[in-house]
């Protein structure tokens, strides 16, 4: 190959195709139409001098080539992608950026309004997506480079990822404003132990599960409750239980936030059932850590969750 006749920008159409394995999403991807991109196919088929993919139904097939370059050819864009970026500065005022960020619609209530707020007074041009957090996927997503940030208790990852903790996140039981079995309890700021499995609970459970966190507890002393529903989103738990009978462990700032909307009462959970105090925190592929608007977005997400910590463990250093 006669690498001062190559085209560059082809490597950008070869690294859509090996990700995609469509001329058309590739072709999406890049702002090149369909056509265009078969014919960025053919000159890099002579270039390389090797078929790349083969056709297998209505997918492309990468050949073995193809697979070896995966790796190096994103590696190649990635640093361009930084040589190029220009002076390492972030003007939110005047930037027109697209922001992808990954969570529980517990991001919905506790981070959105505020962040609406920044962009309507500091950045007019930007924009902000909250999409929903996949517990098995982020990973991918972040490595695909379609969420810019997930927000998610510390678990671990691969080694690129970069994680950065905000606010611990324990947890609180909510019940309706006047439940008829739980007036002592509401007035001693705790539930008891029966109470609590006696009741019907609502569970937070993106994936349907019928047990989470406390559980285990519950397991060890010889009890359990009964979940009679769950829900992918922590807004429906709590307006169910606010025209039930029934119970919900959530987030002890959501609870609070929610107690001003909605005929809640809060407590503790019962002593004999200690939870874990999650650690929620921001992670996100290394390749943006030093990316000006990549670092603007972490440190405005930081500003706006950090002050969940009142009341919390303190931060590790």
């Amino acid at each position: 190959m006669n690498f001062a006749n190559f085209d560059l920008n082809l490597l950008r159409v070869l690294d859509a195709l090996i990700d995609t394995r469509s001329t058309t999403y590739a072709g999406q991807r890049v702002g090149l139409s369909q056509p265009a991109v078969s014919a960025a196919l053919g000159r890099l088929r002579r270039h390389l001098n090797d078929p790349l993919f083969v056709r297998y139904g209505p997918r492309l097939v990468p050949t073995d080539y193809a697979l070896t370059l995966a790796e190096p050819v994103r590696a190649l864009l990635e640093q361009a992608e930084i040589a190029l970026a220009g002076p390492p500065s972030f003007d939110p005022g005047t930037a027109e950026e697209t922001f992808r960020l990954s969570g529980s619609d517990f991001f919905a209530e506790m981070l959105m309004p505020q962040m609406a707020a920044e962009l309507s007074r500091r950045g007019p041009e930007l924009r902000v997506q909250l999409v929903d957090l996949v517990p098995d996927n982020y990973v991918a997503k972040l490595d695909a480079n379609d969420v810019d940030l997930a927000l998610i208790p510390q678990l671990e990852g691969p080694s690129w990822m970069e994680w950065q903790p905000l606010f611990h996140s324990s947890f609180v039981l909510i019940a309706r404003r006047g439940h008829p079995a739980l007036s002592e309890q509401v007035k001693a700021g705790r539930m008891d132990l029966d109470s609590f499995c006696a009741l019907e609970h609502v569970l937070f459970s993106p994936e349907g599960k019928l047990e989470a966190m406390g559980d285990a507890a519950l397991h060890a002393i010889g009890r359990q409750r009964r979940v009679a529903l769950t829900m992918p989103v922590m807004g429906g738990v709590c307006a169910t239980v606010a025209e039930t009978d029934y119970v919900a462990l959530v987030p002890q700032q959501l609870a609070r936030r929610m107690k001003r909307k909605l005929p809640l009462d809060v407590l503790l959970p019962p002593e004999e059932m200690p939870t874990p105090v999650p650690l929620i925190g921001m992670v996100w592929h290394r390749r943006r850590t030093n990316a000006p608007a990549h670092r603007w977005l972490r440190e405005t997400v930081a500003q706006m969750m950090t002050p969940l910590n009142a009341g919390e463990p303190p931060l590790p250093a």
